[in-house]
């Protein structure tokens, strides 16, 4: 395995629309999946797009730490979702602060569903499909954003919440 380099911010990659996966256990499918594994977990993040990897494929990695923002969230280890589907389940939004690999030492308050419906394959074709809400409904749709070229600045609705991690930590240090 081994450690991948991260497309920043500004890299056409991160902007295009990924195409499908067609073969789900290729070996180098499996072998991107585990690179992107380990890159994830070195980084330290809880998921990371293939686009943000260099490769233009509808497929990320991800993970839910127990209790890392909603004390309610159920730990998941290490998953990838291959060509998911997303979808709200109702009409409910959250605001959440967010922050990304690709887009290093910035942060923003973003509003997203507060429930979801997801569907994906693993790299041996068994379906994983699951509903969330909390942190994990936020890793899902934000790393599934990326398959659409979308960055989480661009669904900011105020600017007012965004800035640097150490400043918003300072910031909110101080209350």
């Amino acid at each position: 395995m081994a450690i991948l380099k991260i497309a920043r911010m500004g890299h056409p990659v991160l902007l295009q629309k990924c195409a499908p996966v067609t073969d789900p256990g290729a070996a180098d499918i499996r072998r991107l999946v585990a690179d992107m594994m380990e890159t994830m977990e070195d980084a330290p993040g809880v998921g990371l797009a293939a686009p943000q990897v260099y490769q233009a494929l509808r497929l990320f990695v991800f993970r839910v730490p127990g209790g890392r923002q909603d004390p309610a969230d159920t730990p998941i280890g290490n998953t990838v979702l291959i060509n998911p589907i997303v979808e709200p389940i109702g009409e409910e939004t959250v605001m959440g602060w967010e922050g990304c690999l690709s887009i290093p030492d910035l942060r923003a308050a973003v509003p997203r569903a507060a429930r979801i419906r997801y569907r994906g394959t693993d790299c041996d074709g068994n379906v994983i499909e699951r509903e969330a809400s909390g942190f994990h409904a936020r890793v899902i749709q934000h790393e599934y954003d990326h398959l659409d070229g979308i960055l989480y600045p661009m669904r900011m609705s105020d600017f007012r919440y965004f800035g640097f991690t150490d400043e918003l930590d300072r910031a909110g240090a101080k209350g």
